[in-house]
């Protein structure tokens, strides 16, 4: 299969590069296009055979649920059983936007695939120029994970979609680099009080000034639960090809071990705040509690030769709780202990 890569701007009407877009999701293909987050690969939500190419060109677990992308808030009742009120009060606060919402599905409506057998499924708008166009102009629900490989780290740029799905999908619709840089916050209103399944930009202190309690589980709780109810709780993600380990934000713990494994002729790659930088680490790629330049930074150590990657701990509180999920996911959880 040749990937073709189409350019759309702000400036243009593009028009031909949507049709081109729509005719294929039309016709039961996958499609990449831009999100606010991340590059997504989507296919119409409602077509079981046309989901499963999403799986098959990710090579994704299929016990692992999908998003659901709409255009408009009046689409919701086509999909839902019923919106609680919390869910509207979300929706209204934040959509457009980085928030995903899980509330029971309607049944024999959305492609089996999509749900992974639950009797739930997340939803969400993006808040992105040219993916609202796109399923505007499609009119139909659009299940889309992120466009990369399972358990590599999602793409921000196009170029990262070609890099890892060249000759498995027809269509990139390069709408630029993303913005925030992060997967959406994933939150389950079928519980009381409401809990969130994987921070994102929409945080918990966010949520909170909207609908009351919500519940963060830390690292080890997600652990626990053996059914993912969302994508990105059970399998190692966000993973480069050497080794991730989580180290301890502070300067001396950092620069001993660099020493050590200097000294053991291991080169290194450091992912940390920007002032690590006088560590001299063999590679060093900056990153902060914003999460935008993460999966770049993860996606560039992939570039070089080093054999371990070191990447600092971030804060627990707003976004810094998204980052260091991700962290720990592309980590496996393993940490450098001195």
């Amino acid at each position: 299969m040749k990937t073709v890569r189409v350019l759309v701007d702000s400036d243009g009407d593009n028009e031909k590069s949507y049709s081109q877009a729509v005719d294929l999701l039309n016709n039961g293909e996958v499609v990449a296009f831009p999100t606010e987050t991340v590059y997504g690969l989507g296919a119409v939500a409602t077509n079981d055979l046309a989901v499963k190419k999403i799986f098959e060109a990710k090579g994704r677990p299929s016990d692992n649920p999908l998003i659901v992308h709409i255009g408009t808030i009046e689409e919701i009742p086509n999909y839902i059983e019923e919106i609680p009120e919390n869910a509207r009060n979300l929706m209204d606060a934040f959509w457009p936007g980085p928030l995903t919402i899980i509330m029971k599905a309607k049944k024999n409506v959305l492609a089996p695939s999509v749900t992974a057998g639950l009797s739930t499924v997340g939803i969400r708008m993006p808040n992105h120029e040219v993916a609202l166009r796109l399923l505007r102009k499609l009119n139909k629900p659009v299940a889309a994970p992120s466009a990369n490989r399972s358990g590599k780290p999602s793409p921000t740029k196009a170029i990262h979609v070609e890099e890892d799905l060249q000759g498995r999908i027809p269509l990139i619709v390069d709408g630029g680099m993303t913005g925030i840089g992060l997967e959406s916050t994933v939150l389950d209103v079928t519980v009381n009080p409401p809990v969130i399944l994987r921070p994102g930009g929409v945080t918990k202190e966010m949520l909170e000034e909207v609908i009351g309690q919500v519940i963060q589980p830390n690292h080890e709780e997600e652990k626990l639960d053996s059914t993912p109810k969302a994508p990105g709780m059970k399998y190692t993600h966000y993973a480069p090809n050497a080794p991730v380990y989580l180290i301890s934000n502070n300067k001396e713990v950092v620069e001993k071990a660099l020493f050590k494994l200097g000294n053991e002729g291991i080169k290194v790659a450091l992912l940390a705040p920007a002032p690590f930088i006088e560590l001299k680490a063999d590679y060093f790629f900056p990153f902060g509690d914003e999460g935008d330049k993460l999966y770049d930074a993860l996606r560039a150590c992939d570039k070089t030769d080093a054999s371990i990657i070191l990447a600092t701990e971030t804060s627990a509180e707003g976004v810094g709780a998204a980052i260091m999920n991700r962290l720990q996911k592309a980590a496996g959880g393993k940490w450098f202990r001195l």
